[in-house]
């Protein structure tokens, strides 16, 4: 008798965002000690946006401004030859190793996990190369009970901040019997039972309007999307194969079920030798400019858009520039980021796509083919818009080009 078919596997829904609004978000690098997490950082570090793009940004030691790679701004940049030229940036932050008990203060402890609450997303690496040079904080190399142990050590630490507003609540319950505040402690009290029950981050819970209001402000730290990052050796990440990236794999879509996380396999050593390798080629040159490249590039790419971020451009002889804006942003809203008085006196945003102007060659021909649109308030922006917003305020033109 035949096997019966297989059931089709059902596509997996993206993780919801739980994390603070706005478009000026970071991505921390999180694992344990000794995993690569300083070379990725470094190697992400080589990939800075120049400094002069962003003159009253001070960046810490521990904090890169990383170019994302762009096939779409490369080619306007071509096109327009501007002057200058503005590309879109991923804020990277490097993170301290985390180490089993850094709940309870082992290691940099609770400093540790503040350094987590404040960014927005979570590049977790693993390591699942053998070195006998790199010893393994917990003596060898396992990077299933890795995952374990940070999701552990993060899950611990949820559960202390909703105690503490769960207590502050109440506190404030005992002079004032609130709606709102008693609406918020049932949820609360959702929240910690969904992380004692199923031992599972924040982000996969089935959340309400409301509930997710209350999620926000928090800022748990299993709130956050990750992005699973997984160093391998030169030799089996040249052949593919190694015999943890199954039981990775498989813990990962066990404890992320019914959503989809991303795995991203990558060897530290070999992107180490390739970035040298660039630095080599332009040695001598008065604008050192690298750009990331293979596994690196995809990587930039991915954490971007985890944090839900896409860009517009605004393009011409004077410049070429990404302007980052978080996806589902209106035409109003995106214009703001050019200039605040763009949003107050907003008429209207002249658009084409990218797909266009490159399949037609120039802006005119856009416009005698019919694909260059005026469009208004409830816009919604699309990632790679090309665009000219037109506002009418008083102090502005009718029609104001971005300064």
């Amino acid at each position: 008798m035949a096997a019966p078919p297989k059931k089709a596997e059902q596509p997996r829904k993206p993780v919801p965002q739980l994390g603070r609004l706005g478009k000026n978000l970071a991505i921390g690098i999180v694992g344990l000690p000794n995993v690569g997490k300083s070379t990725l950082f470094n190697l992400l570090g080589k990939c800075t946006v120049p400094a002069s793009n962003y003159p009253f940004c001070t960046i810490d030691p521990n904090e890169a401004k990383v170019a994302v790679p762009d096939e779409r701004y490369e080619f306007l940049c071509e096109m327009f030859k501007p002057q200058r030229r503005f590309q879109a940036a991923l804020n990277i932050t490097d993170i301290a190793g985390l180490v089993k008990g850094a709940s309870t203060g082992a290691g940099l402890g609770n400093a540790f996990l503040s350094h987590i609450r404040a960014v927005d997303a979570i590049f977790e690496v693993v390591r699942i190369f053998e070195d006998e040079d790199v010893t393994h904080v917990e003596g060898a190399v396992d990077p299933v009970r890795d995952l374990q142990i940070i999701t552990d050590e993060l899950l611990i630490k949820d559960q202390e901040t909703i105690a503490n507003r769960v207590e502050a609540v109440n506190k404030q319950l005992r002079t004032k019997r609130d709606k709102a505040a008693l609406m918020e402690l049932d949820d609360l009290q959702k929240f910690d039972d969904w992380i004692t029950k199923t031992k599972r981050p924040i982000r996969f819970g089935e959340w309400k309007v409301h509930e997710v209001e209350t999620l926000i402000p928090l800022q748990l730290l299993t709130a956050k999307p990750v992005v699973y990052l997984v160093n391998m050796s030169k030799e089996d990440f040249a052949k593919k194969r190694n015999k943890w990236l199954m039981p990775i794999k498989k813990w990962i879509d066990t404890n992320s079920e019914p959503f989809a996380e991303t795995i991203i396999p990558f060897c530290g050593a070999l992107e180490a030798e390739a970035m040298e390798e660039a630095i080599k080629n332009q040695a001598g040159k008065d604008d050192i400019n690298i750009q990331a490249a293979g596994t690196l590039s995809k990587i930039i790419k991915i954490g971007y858009h985890t944090l839900d971020l896409i860009h517009f451009f605004t393009c011409g002889a004077d410049e070429v520039k990404c302007w980052t804006i978080r996806r589902g942003t209106k035409a109003p809203q995106a214009a703001g980021t050019i200039h605040t008085d763009f949003e107050k006196g907003f008429v209207c945003a002249e658009v084409m796509s990218f797909v266009d102007l490159k399949e037609l060659g120039s802006e005119q021909a856009v416009k005698n083919a019919g694909k260059y649109h005026q469009q208004g308030k409830n816009y919604e922006m699309l990632d790679g818009d090309i665009v000219f917003f037109k506002a009418n305020t008083a102090g502005l033109d009718k029609k104001k080009k971005p300064e």
